[in-house]
């Protein structure tokens, strides 16, 4: 017996072009939603990071004092103070920070007798205030101009450790 033409063939079963344009558009919102969200997750994460190696530097300049009666002196910006050398592994001190800029110590410097924080020395990837603000809420009070993570210079944001 033959069928007509417009009779659907028994367990044949298929999805119209309008049906698989539906799906690839959910597939593709959900793709930009959850990329949107990763790179939010990085970003927390090298903040996160950064704090907890500021609070690790920090710790090093302290126990230095300690054990010498004295912070350890500045240095130029991605170089490790010598008096630190045995506190902190060089290549920890000269690679750069994980949110960009370089690690940096002053002493006796822009009114503060001691710190220690990020120099954004137009080397790689730079951070602007927006951004470290939230970094000092990590800290402190999130406000850049008081407390102990402070914007002491331009592109220039450090723990105090000493006032």
């Amino acid at each position: 017996m033959l069928r007509k033409a417009n009779q659907s063939t028994r367990g044949i079963h298929a999805f119209t072009l309008v049906e698989l344009l539906i799906v690839v558009v959910i597939l593709g919102v959900l793709a930009a939603i959850i990329t949107t969200a990763f790179a939010n997750a990085g970003t927390e994460a090298g903040q996160k990071a950064f704090a907890t190696n500021v609070k690790t530097l920090a710790s090093a300049c302290e126990l230095y004092r300690v054990q010498n009666g004295n912070w350890p002196g500045d240095a130029s910006s991605g170089m490790l103070p010598p008096e630190l050398a045995s506190y902190i592994k060089p290549h920890q001190w000269e690679s750069p920070t994980p949110i960009g800029g370089v690690w940096d110590v002053e002493f006796e410097e822009s009114g503060i007798t001691s710190a220690v924080g990020v120099h954004f020395d137009g080397t790689g990837q730079t951070q602007d205030d927006e951004f470290m603000v939230v970094v000092d809420a990590i800290f402190d009070n999130g406000t850049l101009d008081s407390g102990s993570f402070q914007k002491l210079a331009e592109a220039r944001y450090y723990y105090i450790l000493e006032p």
